[in-house]
Order: structure tokens, then sequence, then C-alpha cells
């Protein structure tokens, strides 16, 4: 509703509809109207008391949205007209449909989001969720408002782990076993050599065989990779989750030495203890090693190289990283080094950090009784939850009960974790995620079927709307549909989707309670009460868009 008064302000101020809209107040009552304007600001541009500011602006404002515009002292007080705002709201959801709250303010501009990033040879676990699930989300809600985005899944595929890999792997694997169950087989023999400190050194000396293009050790290297990738695709499908490129650290193995020559000739280098180091000290960010010495590269070195490839590639505007609280301080070091190298971009860098999923009993859940927790575990114990959920409610056929299954699934792990704010940590409970009722991604996509469904029944087409009168509820929720737009513009300046998340929800329980207050099909205001589920149904599935679930007709 603000960009309304924004509008209709801006055909009478010398300004911008977004400088506007900063200046936009909420009144601390409903007698004071729905929005107020400060006129303080403008006495020295108009050379003019704020109060006659105010009352010469309400003079010019004759839009029919406004039952009034009225100046109480130095503020411009605007009254909604509800039926008004109602009509002109329900025409612009239906007519726009899956593109209404989306804008063009991003046009021109590209952001590069790099998310998942999981790492070769290993399960693909519930850590990697948090930066699949916000990455995407965030990369939806960019794509909405008009910006051109390139989400990279920049896969963990070099360094010193691996040289653990293969000497596990010639010691302690067999071919049948890998074939079977290639990544647990990869895991177990991580797991012993990683047991055995007589084992380190060796380890060394095959990564650096890997740095060095040993073909036995990229042979390997490449197996395991393969293996990988196939098991992460088959994440990534169950997630309906696609990438715009996928790299890995392997890809700057052989590009890295340009870098490090170029931090030499900016003086940045220093040997410390025979390792290459950059003194980050001064900037209370402490050392940022470059190489190991025995002359193995690091994740800086390859985060630094990979930032200045993808910038000479994709030219973007900003470049997010979507990746744990843990690595704050690497980032903040990245992105100094890049700024020290003399790249005015480095400002342009952000790091969206998410917080940890947490067990029960509040310690990290990234073990279950001492076991890693496999994604792929966790997707078919909340599918077989949905099923039971499902089958309480309806008998139906087995393809579609698995189907449903998985799109309840998806939405009560993908809302589990969005409704919250990505920096903090949260318990992660597939039980209270899974539930049909209250705040979860289930309860939600129940609220669009039940919407659907009453548009089935009225073989509902979208005909001239006339709005005799307006309940309290009904005003409520168009107030509340209206704002969608300015909700995802709020989500995306502050890198949160869970400002739609929490927006979804509010939405939700307005519609349940609009829909137990009041009669639809048959009522007299049939026409436009089913106008309003029509749009609350197409409003809710694009904000479920934006958070990557996707949304059923049947519960």
């Amino acid at each position: 509703m603000k960009e309304i008064v924004a509008k209709e302000l801006s055909k009478v101020l010398d300004l911008k509809e977004a400088d506007i809209l900063s200046l936009i107040e909420t009144p601390p009552s409903k007698e004071f109207g729905d929005f107020a304007f400060p006129c303080f600001s403008f006495s020295k541009v108009y050379k003019k008391n704020p109060i006659e500011i105010a009352k010469e602006l309400s003079e010019k404002i004759t839009s029919r949205l406004f039952e009034k515009v009225e100046a109480n002292g130095p503020y411009l007080n605007f009254f909604i007209n509800r039926k008004k705002l109602a009509e002109k709201t329900l025409k612009k959801i239906l007519k726009e449909k899956e593109k209404f709250g989306s804008s063009q303010i991003g046009k021109g501009k590209k952001i590069v989001i790099d998310l998942s990033a999981p790492n070769i040879a290993k399960p693909f676990g519930i850590g990697h969720l948090r930066s699949t699930i916000i990455g995407n989300s965030l990369s939806e809600i960019f794509k909405f408002l008009g910006y051109k985005t390139v989400k990279i899944n920049y896969l963990g595929d070099w360094g010193t782990q691996f040289g653990k890999l293969i000497v596990g792997y010639k010691k302690f694997g067999n071919e049948k076993s890998l074939k079977k169950d290639s990544i647990k087989h990869l895991l177990d023999v991580y797991v012993k050599v990683n047991q055995d400190p007589n084992l380190e050194e060796e380890a060394r000396q095959w990564f650096k065989k890997m740095e060095e293009g040993n073909t036995e050790a990229l042979f390997l290297w490449k197996k395991f990779k393969d293996l990988s990738l196939e098991e992460f695709d088959k994440i990534y499908s169950l997630l309906n989750i696609k990438f715009d490129a996928i790299s890995g650290e392997s890809f700057y193995n052989k590009k890295m030495n340009s870098v490090i020559e170029l931090m030499y000739k900016k003086g940045l280098i220093k040997e410390s203890e025979g390792a290459e180091i950059i003194d980050l000290e001064k900037y209370g960010l402490g050392v940022c090693l470059i190489k190991k010495k025995d002359g193995a590269t690091l994740y800086a070195t390859r985060d630094i190289t990979a930032a200045i490839d993808r910038h000479d590639k994709y030219k973007f505007d900003e470049m997010i990283y979507e990746v744990g609280s843990e690595q704050t301080l690497h980032f903040k070091q990245v992105f100094k080094v890049l700024e020290l190298l003399g790249f005015s971009w480095a400002k342009n860098c952000i790091h969206i950090n998410h917080g940890l999923y947490l067990a029960e009993d509040g310690k990290k859940f990234a073990t279950r009784k001492g076991k890693t927790v496999f994604m792929e575990d966790i997707l078919d114990e909340t599918i077989q939850l949905a099923k039971k959920e499902i089958l309480k409610r309806d008998k139906i056929k087995e393809k579609e009960l698995e189907e449903r299954a998985r799109f309840i699934a998806i939405a009560a792990i993908f809302y589990g974790d969005l409704k919250n704010y990505r920096s903090n940590d949260l318990v992660f409970n597939i039980e209270k995620f899974i539930s049909f009722e209250g705040d979860t991604g289930p309860y939600l996509l129940y609220s669009y079927a039940r919407a659907k469904s009453i548009l089935s029944k009225a073989k509902y087409k979208n005909t001239k709307l006339t709005i005799e009168n307006l309940e309290e509820i009904e005003k409520n929720l168009i107030l509340e549909l209206n704002n969608f737009s300015e909700i995802i513009i709020h989500a995306q300046k502050n890198f949160s989707p869970n400002i739609i998340a929490n927006y979804s929800f509010k939405t939700a329980q307005l519609f349940n309670e609009f829909y137990h207050s009041s009669q639809v099909i048959g009522s007299e205001n049939e026409g436009f009460r089913l106008a309003l589920v029509a749009s609350f149904a197409q409003v809710l599935k694009n904000a479920l868009t934006l958070l990557g679930i996707s949304v059923i007709e049947k519960m």
C-alpha cells in the first residue's frame, strides 16, 4: 500500500517513488489514517513552513483510492479507500497471475550466487542443506525482481583430504563395495585413514602428486568425483533444484600460480615457518594462509582465484556466498585480499551466512549416535511421515501417494528452514516440520489446496468484479495481499527469505479465518469472494515458489 501513496505523491513532488517510500510512516493510531507523510524535510526546498506544505499537498491529491487525504500539522495523512483498493488489488492479481509482485528493479544487473557446495567423496549431509535451500530461494527472489542470476554449485573437490582418500582407498577399499554403495564406502575408508596418524605424510604426498598431475592420483580422484556427482544429482532432483554452473576447486589448480604471482607483485606475501602467508593483522583479520610449507594450496588461495575468474567471466554486479557462519573470517580475509590486489569489485562480494541445524538436545545436528546424517535418509524419512499423514485423511493409489508425499516432504523441509532468520541456529525436527497444523509447510500447502477446492466446486471463472461491502476480515486479507510486492523487496534487500515465509503463514492464517467465518459459494457476495479466494491462492503460490516450494491442489 505504501507504493500507492508514493505513486500519488510523486505526481505532486519532484521526487522518485523509491525516495518517497523511505519517508512514508505508519501513524501510531488509525484516527490519523493508514499512512502519514512528514513534510519537515521540504521546508528548505520550498522555503515554506511544513504545515503549509502539508496543506497544499492535501489539496493537490485527488485519487479515488483514498477516502480522504488531510493535513494534520506538518503531516499529510492518507486514509485508504478500502473498496477501491480491494477492486484494484484483486483485478491486478487476477490479471498478472504468476507475475504479481514481480518488478524490473534489477533489470540489467547480474547476481552470482555460490551455494550448496557439497564435498566430493563424502555424503550429501544435512550441513549443506541450508546453503542449498537459502541460496536457491535468494536466486528466485532476485530473478522475480528482474535480476539475471547465476547459481554456482562450487564443489569441494580438491585439497589434502583427497590425498587421505587415495591412501585410504588403496589400503582399505575394494571395487565391489565401491560399486555397491560408493559414497558410504568412501566415507568408511576416509574415517579409517584418519584414525591412523602414521598415514598423514603419505596422504600429503598423494595430494602433492595430484597438484603435479600424477596420472594414477588424478584417475582415482576423477573416479571418486564422478561417483559423487551421480549421488548428488539424485538429491538435487528430489529437491527440484538446478544450477546454472557446476564447478569445483580443482578447476583453479592451474590458474592459481598467476594469482600468487600477482600477490608477490603487490608485495602482499610473506614467508612464515616455510609457508606463504598474507598478514592481515592490522585489519583485525589475522593471517591468511596461501601455501603450506609443503607447497600445497588452501581454500583461500582457490577462493581468491575463483572470485577473479568469475568476475572476468560474468561481470557481476554482486557475488553472494551463501555459506555457514563458521566461515565468516575466511570470507572477510578473501574479500580483503581481493581489495588489496586492487580489485574495486571486491566490495560487491557478500557473505550471506547461516546458522547451524541443532538436534533436540540443542547440539549440532551433524551426527546421530556417532554416524553421519545422510540427506538421502532425511528425505526418505520425511516422505514416509508425509505418507502417514496423507493416509490419515484420504485413501489414494500408491503412485499418487508417492507423488503427493514428495511435494509435502519438500515443503516441510524447505519451509521448516526458511521460516527462520538464516543467521539463527534452528532445531531440525522432522515430526514438527511435517505437521499439517501450525506454522509449517504442509499447513501452507493445505491452505492452497483448500482455496483451489472452493474454486473447483464453484467452477470459478474470472468475470466482472463488483464489491458491495467489505467485512473486516476481507479488508485485512486484501491489505495483506496488496503488501506482497513490498514484502519481496524487503526480503531481497535483507537477503532474508524468512520475510516471505512469515508473510505466507500470516496470509494463510487470514485466509483460513475468512474461510471459517464467511460463506463463499451461494453467498450474496459470491463473485467477489471467489475472486478473493482465487487471488489468495495465486499470491500464496507466488510466495511459495520464491521459497522453492511447489504447490499441489489436493492434500
